[in-house]
């Protein structure tokens, strides 16, 4: 039965080695002592009350032997521990650099080639990848399992990761920093490709996913996207209220209210605009903290997200 999550990266290997090490250190070491003390209650216990108590004196070689064990097995992991420290913080110089920015409570890749992503990373799988990272609000922390890579991100300063995928495939992104309300929902994917599938995506072609997708109705692709583009965190679609985002139950073909005491009818243009640009119309009751999803959706996507909430009623 596997214990750890899936290795997929050239450091999850040495990680998962320093873990195990560590591991057997401590098991050893308490097995040990265990069996010590057990013996010495045993062989040394007082047997009648007459008994007279023995005079302890210190013993210079096994004092010696306890402390420079410890010492030396500290030592080793710590060696361990730098190397491999300096080896994640270290960029390749053939490194392919993504940046990285969260925000309550979605992520968002932006690629060279002028790409945008939202929850969803793409590298090519045996590059080197550096992620480049920041937050626009509060503490955040990327966190990947199979990579066994983790980094806060924070406002106002760059804060960096280095790994190179070494399996194809589609891994978890977790926030590992409680950020609010929505923190268990700010999660994300990494697809690992192949050169000739992720030369492919950049040049704009489908991808297995993108296949997938368009094999749904476009209502479920919208389901789908209302989970992976991070809106779960801040909208119901139940009815409830959460105080965050207005919910989508009920949503379409409703009069709304703003803020600036103009109201519209939510019909496919305004759902549209309040996608892509929602601090244009703000809905009464509700703060600006929506952001602008223009140019990190497609086209497809904004109108599978609208059928979605048409179904919503």
């Amino acid at each position: 039965m596997e214990w750890l999550p899936v290795s997929a990266s050239t450091y999850a290997d040495k990680v998962d080695f320093v873990l195990t090490l560590i591991n057997w250190i401590s098991v050893v070491s308490c097995v040990l002592i265990a069996f010590l003390l057990i013996y010495f209650v045993i062989k040394y216990r007082r047997k009648t009350d007459n008994d007279p108590t023995p005079a302890i004196t210190h013993d210079s070689f096994l004092e010696t032997l306890w402390t420079v064990i410890p010492t030396i097995l500290c030592i080793i992991i710590f060696l361990y521990g730098y190397v491999y420290y300096d080896e994640y913080t270290t960029t390749q110089e053939n490194s392919y650099e993504i940046n990285v920015n969260a925000k309550m409570w979605m992520w968002t890749f932006d690629y060279p080639n002028g790409k945008k992503t939202l929850n969803e990373l793409y590298v090519p799988v045996n590059q080197p990848i550096r992620l480049v990272m920041q937050s626009e609000d509060v503490l955040h922390s990327f966190y990947v399992p199979a990579f066994r890579v983790k980094q806060d991100l924070m406002g106002n300063r760059y804060t960096f990761i280095n790994f190179t995928a070494t399996k194809e495939g589609v891994y978890k992104i977790y926030c590992t920093e409680y950020c609010g309300t929505g923190h268990s929902n700010m999660g994300g994917k990494v697809h690992v490709l192949s050169a000739e599938k992720y030369a492919s995506w950049e040049s704009g072609g489908d991808t297995d996913t993108a296949k997938a997708s368009a094999d749904l109705p476009l209502d479920q692709v919208g389901k789908e996207l209302y989970q992976s583009a991070g809106c779960v965190a801040c909208h119901s679609v139940d009815g409830s209220d959460g105080g965050i985002g207005p919910t989508w139950k009920g949503l379409f073909a409703k009069k709304r209210e703003f803020e600036d005491g103009t109201s519209s009818v939510a019909d496919e243009n305004y759902l549209r605009e309040s996608i892509e640009l929602p601090s244009t119309k703000i809905v009464k009751g509700y703060m600006p903290v929506m952001p602008a999803y223009k140019g990190v959706l497609s086209d497809s996507q904004i109108t599978a997200l609208i059928e979605y909430i048409k179904t919503l009623k």
